[in-house]
Order: structure tokens, then sequence, then C-alpha cells
């Protein structure tokens, strides 16, 4: 087992994020109000959001946003992250291809969702906001928010996916310990699990359903402001530290990405890696190739729809502009939890339907395929939503050996699978499966996007 490490010093965390949207020909379309179907101002936000995220969300014309010296000083804590040379699956995959991960594992909890929960919770303490509410899949976000709210002195409600919950019982733990509220969703403490549950008595959740109640909690308890961990701009541009310091690191290796690879759920730890990379091929024409990997039973990148659509089941987010599955759409109970959402990000589905980007979907087989491949050539067990990460740079290795070139892959290990090891328990006992989702599945939830508008 042989590795490479690439390692920045304090110093080198970056002083400002990347905002994408100034650079890009195309914006994404505006997010609607879904009363008026007229695009949102920051104004609209505010009842919902820390008014300076609010304004985040919108801002299109600045390309460098300062972060605060408060979040910087925490990202100390972990950051800058290491980049590493991958020679163990190098030689395991008998490639030509130079593979290199962004070790996003090493934070406090163990994922990249930290580098935004900070950003998210500052804001909300610098307005005097004393509660936030959230959702999370498989409970990386909701342990980084967990973290990131005792840090700030804030009160924290999280409302987890209802099978990630029962699967995942120490990410639960986790968020507990340091000292969240967690629910199981959906849950008959708001309106709208109550209403899901009625419908469908033993449903299992979706990030879907979890967003619906954590908007209502928030939206209904005095000084309190939801937070999110995935989908919109403002989450996007705050993982933007993972590129701007692996494009230092690269320059290190002396080497520049053919291409860079991440997961897919939402679309942070993908826009945190990939958007300063795409930086280069949008200001100055760089020949780099961006892709996206998602889960074969949730492949809104690769079969969804261009729409918009509700980001929650019950309706009562913003209508944004996505490839997406649905709202109703609800996702195969897969270990992969953090990317089992329906929709794609505004600005990803810009980048997408203007072909800047690509997508690939993963069988969930696979994914724990190369899952353990990686555990015994680099050391590290992945979360299985960094799996379809390895997966697809496995797929790009085995190109290059195909064709006899070299090849320089990047992909971002987004979190360790150390919480996850009944997930891998069920793997090596052949208890798992794949869920690939039919076209007559896809058409049913998709069959009503047409009267959103």
């Amino acid at each position: 087992m042989s590795t490479k490490k690439f390692l920045l010093e304090e110093k080198d965390i970056p002083t400002a994020w990347y905002n994408i949207v100034a650079d890009m020909k195309n914006k994404p379309l505006p997010p609607l109000n879904p009363q008026t179907k007229q695009p949102l101002t920051p104004e609209d936000l505010y009842p919902l959001f820390a008014k300076k995220l609010a304004q985040q969300e919108l801002n299109e014309t600045d390309r460098w946003i300062e972060i605060p010296d408060e979040v910087r000083e925490l990202y100390k804590h972990w950051r800058p992250t290491p980049l590493v040379r991958a020679y163990g699956l190098e030689k395991a995959l008998d490639t030509p291809a130079h593979i290199y991960f962004k070790n996003e594992s090493v934070s406090p909890v163990g994922s990249h969702k930290l580098n935004s929960a900070l950003a998210q919770a500052y804001y909300c303490k610098e307005e005097g906001v004393k509660n936030i509410t959230t959702e999370t899949g498989a409970g990386q976000w909701g342990a980084a928010l967990s973290y990131a709210a005792k840090a700030f002195g804030l009160e924290l409600a999280v409302y987890m996916v209802k099978i990630s919950y029962e699967q995942k019982p120490y990410r639960r733990s986790i968020m507990q310990t340091f000292g969240a509220q967690v629910i199981a969703s959906p849950s008959m403490s708001t309106r709208a699990g109550r209403q899901i549950l009625t419908d469908h008595p033993g449903y299992q959740g979706s990030l879907g359903t979890a967003i619906s109640e954590a908007v209502e909690l928030a939206m209904q308890t005095p000084n309190c402001k939801y937070t999110l961990g995935s989908v919109l701009n403002h989450v996007m541009l705050h993982q933007t530290v993972i590129g701007l310091e692996a494009e230092k690191q690269m320059e290190m290796a002396g080497e520049y990405p053919d291409v860079v690879i991440a997961c897919f759920g939402g679309g942070s730890n993908f826009s945190g890696i990939s958007f300063p990379f795409l930086r280069h091929k949008l200001t100055e024409g760089k020949d780099i190739r961006i892709v996206a990997a998602e889960p074969a039973s949730c492949p809104k990148l690769t079969r969804g729809q261009f729409q918009y659509d509700f980001g929650d089941e019950a309706g009562y987010t913003p209508l944004l502009p996505m490839f997406t599955l649905g709202h109703s759409f609800s996702p195969a109970h897969i270990h992969a939890g953090g990317l089992r959402y329906h929709g794609a990000g505004s600005i990803v589905s810009r980048l997408k339907k203007d072909n800047l980007m690509e997508a690939v979907d993963i069988k969930q087989l696979d994914s724990f395929d190369a899952a353990a491949l990686f555990a015994r050539t680099e050391g590290i067990i992945p979360a299985p939503e960094s799996s379809h990460a390895i997966a697809a740079a496995i797929q790009e290795a085995a190109k290059a050996k195909e064709e006899g070139k070299r090849r320089t892959i990047l992909f971002n290990l987004s979190g360790h699978g150390l919480i996850d090891m009944t997930a891998y328990d069920q793997y090596f006992a052949g208890d798992l499966t794949n869920h690939e989702l039919s076209d007559e599945e896809l058409s049913k939830t998709l069959s009503g996007l047409e009267q959103i508008i």
C-alpha cells in the first residue's frame, strides 16, 4: 500500500469562497415564489434564512465572497485537507491513469459538510438567531450542523430521514452528543409529517419529507431559521474551499486533472471540488471534464426532467429550476442516504443543461465493490456516498487502460464510512441488492410536474 500526500499550511486556507454564477454565461433560472410565480428577491427569503445567506443565494455578480474570520478560524481545526495520490489503487487497477483524491473525511465529523455548516451557523448567530432547524439524509449534514450549532451556541432540531434514523444509529448519537434534538421523519410533530403518515402509513421517509418538516418548524418557531446541507447556491458557495485548496495541491503535484469526479445527491461536495476547476473552463477555455456520480436508484441528472419543482415533498419551498424526478419521488432504501434526493441544485442543473458537465449513474453493488477495493488499497473505508465517486474514478481508470493513455483523475472523498459498517456487513453477507428505477415509476412521479408551472 503506497500513497503520497500533498499538504498545505494554515495560511493556504482560502480567504474567500468562489461564486461560479458570476462566471456563467447562462445564469441559472431564478427561483420562483410558488404563489405568484415571480422571481424571488432576497427579502422573500429573510423569514426562512439568515439575511446574508439569502443575499448569497441570489448573488450573480460577485466572483469572490469573503470568508468571515470566525469561520476561517474554525476551519483551521482540520483544514487544509490532504490531497492524496492513490498509488495503491492505481497498482490494483493496472492503469496508466494517475488517480488523486481530496480527503474531506478528516474533518471533526468525518465529512465535507462542516464547510457550510459552520458558515450557516455563524450567519444565524450574527443575526441574533437562537434556534435553527434542518433535515439530514444519511446523517452527515446533521452531524456537521450539530457541531456548528454547539460552536456558536445555537439550539438545533434535526429531522432525520426515518430509514437512516434506523440504519445509522451512531450518526444520530453524534448529533445528540453535540446537543441537537433528532426526530425521525416523517413524524407526528408537524402538519406535513402527519399528513404524509396519514396518506402513507409506515412510510420510511425521504429528504423531501424531512425538508418539509424542518421548514414548517422554522416558520412556526420564534427567532428560528432553517438551514440546508445541499442543493441551494449558498451551500455550493461555501463548499468551494475544497476545490480551491485542491487547485494549489495539484500544482504541487505538477499535474492538472483531465477529469474531476464527485458523488452527487443535491450537489454540495460535487460543487465544492468541481466549481473552482470549472472556472478555468468558463474563463480560459481549459479542456477539463466534470463528472457527477449518482445512484442508479435516484438518477435525476441522467434520467430526470429539467423543470421547476419544489425542493420538498409538501411544497413549502420556493420553486427551483432543476433536473428532478418529481418532489413526490420516493427513493429506494439504498445505504447512500445522502444521495437519495429527488432534484439537483439550480446551478448544477444549468451547467448540465449547457453540457458543461456530465453525469453517470452507479449501481449500489458496484459502489460497494469500489469501496472495498479502495479500502484494501488505500486504507480508508469510504462512506457509501463517496463510493459512487470511487466507482466512477475506477471506470475512468479502466478507459485509460483500454485506450493506453495516461489520464489524470481527481475525485472527492467526501466522507469516511466508519459509522456505516452495518451497510458493509450487509454487503459482505450478500444481502444488498441493486435498485434501478423503471420507466413506469419515473413517469408516475414526473407526470404531475407540468401542473406546477
